[in-house]
């Protein structure tokens, strides 16, 4: 069993409507959405959800009124004024940092959990779809897209499926890493503007650090071929080779305006040049 991810070093340049693809192009696997904060590729394949549950992450402080004796000690200590005169707890404000809990002489702050959002298990035409929705404003997607790899690991192992295909976040952080590390191949999509290079050297850094291999697909290319000459020599010198350089093409928006892999929406054009491309990652 392979586990493939595709990655970006910035949003919007095609991670999705690929992985989308790849979806419709594999045969035998399990699909993972791991972008949570902002997840999409639900929208393409069409879940139909079989499995709920809670994903539970950090704590928030709360005073038991009934015990506290308001003596003004976690106010002093608290660092991010998320504890009121009137001895409440604001929740948004709380870090989780459980100072407040450590030096009340009374025992009143209770830390409590919380639900952070939540992940799905669900079935598709293509098969198995692990993917999850992060709370608004909450932390630690970086473990929410470490659980959602886990189980779709799990059911690929318990099904033996050849391919886990990962739909992963875009940037260098906490759920890029997440995303990243133990996989076996990383594909990178990046675009020819300079943001695109930028970021696609950053994201191939992190790549690097984690001894994962790592091809590069520019898409869009035809937008600028210089950058794209630019990447490409970028690539060489990093020792990555650039396995797709992809057109630009209104199919792209029309399928997604259809709600459908760009694959099925056409068989010709770039939709061809993306069966090659998954041809060559097989």
């Amino acid at each position: 069993m392979k586990q493939i991810v595709v990655i970006s070093g910035k949003g919007g340049t095609g991670k999705t409507v690929l992985t989308a693809s790849f979806a419709s192009l594999a045969g035998n696997k399990v699909m993972a959405d791991c972008d949570v904060d902002a997840a999409d590729l639900h929208l393409l394949l069409k879940p139909e959800i079989k499995e709920r549950h809670e994903f539970r992450s950090g704590v928030t402080a709360r005073i038991d009124k009934d015990i506290c004796q308001e003596c003004g000690e976690c106010i002093s200590v608290c660092r991010f004024e998320a504890i009121s005169e009137d001895f409440m707890v604001d929740p948004v404000s709380c870090e989780g940092c459980t100072v407040c809990s450590h030096v009340c002489p009374a025992g009143a702050i209770i830390m409590e959990e919380n639900v952070s959002g939540e992940w799905y298990i669900s079935d598709t035409k293509y098969g198995a779809l692990v993917h999850a929705k992060l709370g608004i404003a909450e932390e630690n997607s970086g473990k929410l897209v470490a659980k959602v790899r886990q189980i779709a690991k799990e059911i690929a192992e318990r099904e033996e499926k050849d391919y886990v295909i990962i739909d992963g976040p875009p940037g260098i952080g906490c759920p890029v890493i997440a995303a990243l590390s133990g996989v076996d191949l990383a594909l990178i999509v990046t675009e020819p503007t300079l943001s695109g290079m930028h970021d696609m050297e950053r994201v191939a850094q992190v790549s690097k650090h984690f001894r994962v291999p790592t091809k590069v697909v520019i898409n869009k290319y035809d937008l600028n071929p210089k950058n794209s000459e630019t990447i490409k020599q970028i690539c060489e010198q990093a020792d990555m080779e650039v396995v797709a350089r992809l057109p630009f093409s209104r199919q792209v928006s029309e399928s997604i305006v259809q709600g459908i892999p760009l694959v099925e929406f056409s068989r010709n054009g770039i939709a061809g040049d993306i069966a090659l491309l998954w041809g060559r990652i097989k």
